[in-house]
């Protein structure tokens, strides 16, 4: 058994769905569709997408001398849902912070990389090594397909075979030497089912993702107000959005995470609709206690609630 199977074989162990090693190179090929990105806006108010360019289409200047990435996969598709009527938070933010808890995982690996399996080896000299899971500016969704852990679908997510797209992406940069993976084939064909989902039409053509209409920047990333034309098509959805992996045909593969920390809290599926009317801060703090709702953070939600109130004012009047 060589190096790179047995890191295969323990991130299977420390709960990996998937797990693939890419060689390091600069990404040139994701430069051009990068960039045109970037200078039509479509990044929308995150202006830190602008920073670091280089970094993000080399990770050597992440890791000087890098020579691999490890890339994991971390299914988070949920076992209980929240109700049909509740208002709708993004199943990636019904348990426990997505950051602490695969980073956690990368250690660990890491940690058993350069303890147990090195020395077996006599792998020298010790090699530099940093652990990032959507903590610093590289193109993840890239190097997993690098990796061969799937293909980037239409709707701009991952998509593994066999097992969907509800998966939370990690790597190791590190300048370790290892065996290397083959990207998969676009397999999509010609569904075009997220396009003709989007309820914004934020997915203006395949892999084209406009965020100025995308509802889970809007509701996430988005500082500002939410346009009325936009925030007429939230419907139930308070906290991102999920419909343009919900209608895709490889989810049908999907399965309940088996992580114990994505598992939602009772005063995290007892929200509902109601609770919304008078939603103080500690209601806030209660229910999404180390989830990655902070993210928006307590102003971030209450300015939604009130635009969908505004909307369904404009509903009832004659």
């Amino acid at each position: 058994m060589n190096l790179s199977i047995s890191i295969k074989e323990k991130a299977k162990e420390l709960g990996f769905d998937a797990c693939g090693i890419a060689e390091v190179s600069s990404a040139d090929t994701e430069a051009l569709f990068f960039d045109r990105w970037i200078a039509e806006g479509y990044h929308a108010g995150m202006k830190y997408m602008e920073n670091y360019r280089d970094i993000r289409l080399d990770p050597t200047g992440l890791v000087e001398g890098a020579r691999s990435v490890i890339s994991v996969a971390l299914n988070y598709y949920p076992a209980q849902k929240q109700s049909p009527d509740a208002p709708r938070i993004s199943y990636y933010a019904y348990g426990k912070d997505y950051h602490i808890v695969v980073k956690d995982k990368l250690r660990q690996l890491w940690q058993y990389i350069t303890e147990e399996l090195l020395p077996a080896f006599s792998q020298a000299p010790a090699p530099e090594a940093r652990a990032f899971t959507d903590s610093a500016p590289l193109l993840e969704r890239y190097w997993a397909w690098k990796a061969g852990l799937g293909w980037i679908g239409k709707n701009t997510n991952l998509i593994i075979p066999g097992k969907g797209s509800f998966f939370f992406l990690g790597e190791i940069v590190t300048t370790l030497e290892l065996d290397y993976d083959s990207p998969l084939k676009n397999r999509c064909g010609a569904c075009h089912r997220c396009l003709d989902a989007c309820p914004t039409g934020a997915l203006e053509s395949a892999c084209r993702l406009n965020a100025n209409k995308c509802i889970s920047y809007l509701t996430i990333e988005n500082k500002g107000d939410i346009p009325s034309q936009y925030a007429a098509r939230l419907g139930d959805r308070l906290y991102g959005c999920d419909t343009c992996q919900e209608v895709c045909p490889w989810n049908r593969f999907a399965r309940p995470t088996r992580e114990e920390a994505f598992r939602p809290t009772p005063d995290f599926l007892s929200l509902q609709k109601e609770n919304l009317q008078n939603f103080s801060r500690e209601d806030y703090n209660r229910i999404f206690a180390g989830s990655a709702v902070k993210r928006a953070k307590y102003e971030g939600l209450i300015r939604t609630i009130s635009k969908k109130k505004d909307i369904d004012n404009k509903k009832d009047k004659p």
